[in-house]
Protein backbone atom coordinates (compact mmCIF):
# COMPACT_ATOMS: atom_id res chain seq x y z
CA UNK A 1 0.00 0.00 0.00
CA UNK A 2 1.11 3.46 -0.77
CA UNK A 3 2.05 5.94 1.90
CA UNK A 4 -0.71 9.12 1.20
CA UNK A 5 0.87 12.73 2.32
CA UNK A 6 -0.79 16.44 2.62
CA UNK A 7 0.83 19.39 1.27
CA UNK A 8 0.09 22.79 1.88
CA UNK A 9 1.77 25.11 -0.10
CA UNK A 10 2.09 29.20 -0.50
CA UNK A 11 3.98 30.11 -3.61
CA UNK A 12 5.12 34.00 -4.07
CA UNK A 13 6.67 35.30 -7.35
CA UNK A 14 5.21 36.68 -10.45
CA UNK A 15 2.49 33.36 -10.10
CA UNK A 16 -0.76 35.71 -10.53
CA UNK A 17 -2.41 36.81 -14.21
CA UNK A 18 0.01 33.58 -15.57
CA UNK A 19 -2.57 30.66 -15.22
CA UNK A 20 -0.67 29.39 -12.46
CA UNK A 21 -3.69 27.91 -10.75
CA UNK A 22 -5.26 26.28 -13.91
CA UNK A 23 -1.86 25.22 -14.90
CA UNK A 24 -1.40 23.77 -11.15
CA UNK A 25 -4.72 21.93 -11.89
CA UNK A 26 -3.70 20.16 -14.84
CA UNK A 27 -0.41 18.97 -13.51
CA UNK A 28 -2.11 17.50 -10.39
CA UNK A 29 -4.70 16.02 -12.71
CA UNK A 30 -1.96 14.51 -14.69
CA UNK A 31 -0.37 13.23 -12.15
CA UNK A 32 -2.88 12.38 -9.99
CA UNK A 33 -2.89 14.74 -7.17
CA UNK A 34 -6.40 15.46 -5.48
CA UNK A 35 -6.53 19.19 -3.20
CA UNK A 36 -6.85 22.79 -4.55
CA UNK A 37 -5.27 25.45 -5.58
CA UNK A 38 -6.73 29.20 -5.41
CA UNK A 39 -5.23 33.43 -5.73
CA UNK A 40 -5.31 34.92 -2.23
CA UNK A 41 -5.36 38.76 -1.86
CA UNK A 42 -1.63 39.57 -1.34
CA UNK A 43 -0.69 38.32 -4.90
CA UNK A 44 0.66 34.48 -3.65
CA UNK A 45 -0.82 31.15 -4.67
CA UNK A 46 -2.33 28.68 -2.02
CA UNK A 47 -3.13 25.32 -2.81
CA UNK A 48 -3.29 22.03 -0.44
CA UNK A 49 -2.20 18.94 -2.55
CA UNK A 50 -3.18 15.43 -1.28
CA UNK A 51 -1.87 11.71 -2.47
CA UNK A 52 1.50 9.33 -2.66
CA UNK A 53 3.99 10.88 -1.55
CA UNK A 54 5.82 10.36 -5.23
CA UNK A 55 2.70 11.94 -6.52
CA UNK A 56 2.87 14.86 -4.35
CA UNK A 57 6.68 15.32 -4.40
CA UNK A 58 6.70 15.54 -8.21
CA UNK A 59 3.52 18.32 -7.71
CA UNK A 60 5.68 20.13 -5.57
CA UNK A 61 8.47 20.31 -7.89
CA UNK A 62 6.40 21.11 -10.75
CA UNK A 63 4.81 24.36 -8.38
CA UNK A 64 8.42 25.64 -7.72
CA UNK A 65 9.10 25.99 -11.66
CA UNK A 66 5.38 26.92 -12.43
CA UNK A 67 3.90 27.80 -15.82
CA UNK A 68 6.09 29.51 -18.53
CA UNK A 69 4.87 33.11 -17.69
CA UNK A 70 5.29 32.64 -14.06
CA UNK A 71 7.96 33.18 -11.41
CA UNK A 72 8.69 31.35 -8.19
CA UNK A 73 10.37 33.15 -5.59
CA UNK A 74 9.90 30.68 -3.08
CA UNK A 75 7.22 27.83 -2.11
CA UNK A 76 6.65 27.60 2.06
CA UNK A 77 5.26 24.06 2.07
CA UNK A 78 3.46 22.97 5.33
CA UNK A 79 3.50 19.71 5.65
CA UNK A 80 -0.28 17.82 6.99
CA UNK A 81 -2.35 14.83 7.88
CA UNK A 82 -3.43 13.59 5.21
CA UNK A 83 -7.29 13.51 5.54
CA UNK A 84 -8.46 11.42 2.07
CA UNK A 85 -11.35 14.68 1.80
CA UNK A 86 -10.75 15.23 -1.86
CA UNK A 87 -11.89 13.60 -5.26
CA UNK A 88 -10.14 15.80 -7.61
CA UNK A 89 -8.00 19.15 -7.77
CA UNK A 90 -10.30 21.74 -8.65
CA UNK A 91 -9.30 25.64 -8.83
CA UNK A 92 -11.19 27.18 -5.75
CA UNK A 93 -12.15 31.09 -5.16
Amino acid sequence: MEDNTRAHVIIHGRVQGVFFRLETQKAARQRGAVGWVRNLPDGTVEAVMEGPEEVVESLLAWCRQGPRMARVDKVDITRENYTGDYESFEVTY
